[in-house]
């Protein structure tokens, strides 16, 4: 069964184009009505402010999928460690040390690598 993502991405190119789009547009008009140039200036500082919010939500994502991914990975872990202990392995909490493990090295490398 294929999992639906619970809230939707918003298009985050869609939002850079019409942000590029309305950010012309609006010199045009701001070159008809240079007399309201104090009113256009907020509207071009506020415009201004969405590639960076763009790139935020970007990186946001990226950090958020590989949490839940690291979530899962442990869910799983613990689920076998659970399934071993009632099988009578001899060491079951090595699923999830493993999986720790695997997870530690992974944000070492990361972190290392210039990465948030």
């Amino acid at each position: 069964m294929t999992q639906r993502h619970p809230y939707p991405h918003a298009d985050l190119q869609g939002a850079a184009t019409r942000n590029t789009t309305a950010a012309e547009l609006l010199t045009a008009f701001a070159k008809s009505a240079p007399a309201l140039d104090h009113l256009w200036r907020h509207i071009f500082d506020a415009l201004a402010d969405a590639p960076a919010l763009i790139t935020e939500i970007d990186q946001l994502r990226a950090e958020l999928a590989t949490a839940r991914y690291h979530r899962a990975n442990l869910i799983a872990a613990i689920r076998a460690t659970l399934a071993a202990h009632d099988e009578g392995e001899h060491d079951p909490l090595f699923y999830v040390r493993d999986e720790l493990r695997a997870q530690y090295r992974t944000d070492t490398r990361r972190t290392a690598g210039g990465g948030r």
